[in-house]
């Protein structure tokens, strides 16, 4: 006979519970789906996947979908000679493949550096910095360059966004691959991208008849193109998880939301799309608690947001407490709605946004769980059950 886990075994003692995963076969069960880039089969398998495990746990649970527009590189690079370089198209970049000789352009493609050099009918080579993006790309347009190519002036592959639309393919590439484009040498451009609208699907979970949370966990599922996001977000999601397993059959459980957002890694759209579609409920909540990159420790757990929330973390942890730690998470939506909100993240590890994100250490996330529970507590300990 299979030895039990002692998560199942405890997922089996809970009234009209099911056999729950454990943490750690929850992270390897996930990973292996690939990056979950929303509107992706890899998305929806992760977002499946973790509505049968809160469903194991005894929670109810529905999706709200939300539609976008979004610009997807599918697969740009430059070859020079019999070499094919990787790059990244630039949000808002013109699309196509076209062959012409290389200008390395002096500076740092203001109109007077494009001046210097005859870029007309060919691919513009750029130093990034001082000048933004948008500015370089309509420089190289305006002095007849049909393609540009933006040289990162730091470690690393260079991704980024232009802020207006433009037909100009433009492709953002690293050092070493800048360095390999030569004057007057003849390349071949390759900018393939694709305009389309996107559904993401935001997960709730809650218990039955629950229909006015106090407190709302939740973590961003989806992951940038290539990453297979174990720190950013899984961990995250898997902290939501997590909190929920350890809430059943608990007062927590019928007080609380567990929500894992959608197109986080887009604008924050999934937890921007939950305010607005759910505002009667929203207005009610004592607590967001948001998890994001909780399962690699480059810095130790930060905890930012407000200061009544705060202050009830110091009572009851010792973590590291900034009011001014990185907002660019789920928990601004909720902020900017009068929500307050409190944000547990472990700082940015070298593999943010990479194809190495593949690590996570689950004694961390557990970590962040239970700050968090102790915080909820102290939180809602304050105030009667409605």
């Amino acid at each position: 006979m299979q030895k039990l886990t002692a998560a199942a075994l405890l997922a089996l003692t809970l009234p009209g519970l099911g056999l729950a995963a454990t943490l750690e076969e929850n992270a390897k069960t996930v990973l292996e789906f690939g990056p979950r880039v929303t509107g992706s089969p890899a998305n929806e398998q992760a977002r499946a996947y973790f509505e049968q495990q809160f469903k194991a746990l005894g929670y109810q649970t529905r999706r709200e979908t939300f539609t976008y527009p979004r610009f997807d590189d599918l697969g740009s690079d430059v070859r020079a000679g019999e070499q094919t370089l990787k790059g990244f198209a630039l949000q808002n970049s013109g699309g196509g493949e076209l062959t012409a000789a290389a200008v390395r352009v002096p500076g740092v493609g203001t109109l007077e550096d494009f001046a210097a050099v005859d870029v007309r009918g060919k691919i513009a080579v750029v130093a990034r910095g001082q000048v933004t993006f948008s500015q370089k790309a309509a420089a190289a347009l305006s002095a007849g360059a049909t393609g540009l190519i933006i040289v990162n002036n730091q470690a690393g592959e260079l991704r980024g966004a232009l802020g207006d639309q433009t037909q100009l393919p433009v492709l953002g590439v690293s050092q070493q691959v800048g360095a390999a484009l030569k004057d007057g040498q003849r390349l071949i451009l390759g900018v393939r991208v694709r305009r389309a609208d996107v559904q993401g699907v935001n997960l709730v979970a809650f218990k039955a008849g629950v229909t006015q949370p106090e407190m709302l966990f939740g973590g961003h599922l989806d992951s940038v193109q290539g990453a297979p996001g174990a720190n950013d977000n899984l961990s995250g999601s898997l902290a939501v998880l997590e909190l929920a397993r350890r809430a059943a059959g608990t007062p927590l459980s019928q007080r609380s939301y567990f929500t894992l957002f959608d197109g986080e890694e887009d604008g924050l759209l999934g937890s921007r799309d939950f305010v607005k579609a759910n505002a009667p409920i929203v207005k009610q909540l004592k607590a967001m608690f948001n998890l994001d990159m909780v399962g690699i420790d480059a810095e130790p757990l930060t905890l930012g947001g407000d200061a009544a929330l705060m202050a009830a973390a110091g009572r009851v942890s010792k973590v590291q407490l900034n009011a001014s730690a990185p907002g660019g998470s789920d928990h601004v939506p909720f902020r900017e709605a009068g929500v307050p909100a409190l944000f547990f993240h472990r700082g940015l590890d070298a593999n943010y946004h990479q194809p190495g994100d593949i690590l996570l250490d689950e004694a961390l996330v557990r970590g962040a769980v239970e700050v968090a529970l102790k915080v909820a507590d102290e939180v809602l300990s304050a105030a009667p059950a409605q």
